[in-house]
């Protein structure tokens, strides 16, 4: 009789990403991973504890893929990089829109939410730099773009818009000079 074949923690992680890929983070459970697998649950928990552990991997993995999404976004000489910012956000919404609900459109009610400024740091830099504004000035003003450009994104992932990248960017710079007119009023006064 040959030996079983091994399954590892990787191919795990590779069947419940492509599951919550196709169908959903709902979807997402061991008897759906061994049938991808073509595997017993067994192997399943034999790597991982529960089903809690295997989800909190996948989400630890699709934070990666966002992150390098915003990382290789930036460096796209296309559009300055704070926009480049907002326009890897809506490309990782419209090419990983399962990933993306599951990032950014999950309840949140059980959730401790913590203020990540550090975390968006260079961003802040980068739109203080460029306006002339505080850091708390451009925290506020992130925070609104944020908004417009998570509304693009959800739309877009869950197929409310279908729009094209030229209009996309155009929709974000008219967005940012709006709001940064609103700014520069506002010191003024």
């Amino acid at each position: 009789m040959p030996p079983k074949t091994k399954i590892t923690k990787k191919e795990i992680l590779s069947a419940s990403l492509s599951i919550v890929r196709e169908s959903g983070d709902a979807a997402l459970n061991a008897r759906a991973i061994a049938k991808k697998l073509n595997c017993s649950t067994q192997p399943i928990f034999s790597n991982y504890s529960t089903m809690e552990d295997v989800k909190a991997d996948v989400m630890l993995t699709a934070k990666q893929l966002y992150r390098q999404y915003l990382e290789d976004g930036m460096k796209d000489a296309l559009y300055p990089p704070y926009k480049a910012s907002g326009i890897a956000y809506i490309r990782f919404a419209k090419e990983e829109r399962e990933l993306f609900k599951l990032l950014f459109m999950r309840d949140r009610s059980r959730e401790e939410i913590k203020e990540e400024r550090e975390e968006i740091s260079h961003l802040l830099q980068l739109i203080a730099s460029s306006t002339g504004m505080s850091l708390e000035e451009a925290y506020s003003f992130h925070i609104g773009m944020w908004i417009y450009v998570h509304g693009i994104a959800t739309m877009i992932a869950t197929a409310y818009l279908d729009w094209d990248w030229e209009r996309v960017s155009s929709m974000l710079t008219e967005a940012y000079q709006g709001m940064k007119e609103r700014y520069i009023k506002r010191e003024d006064e």
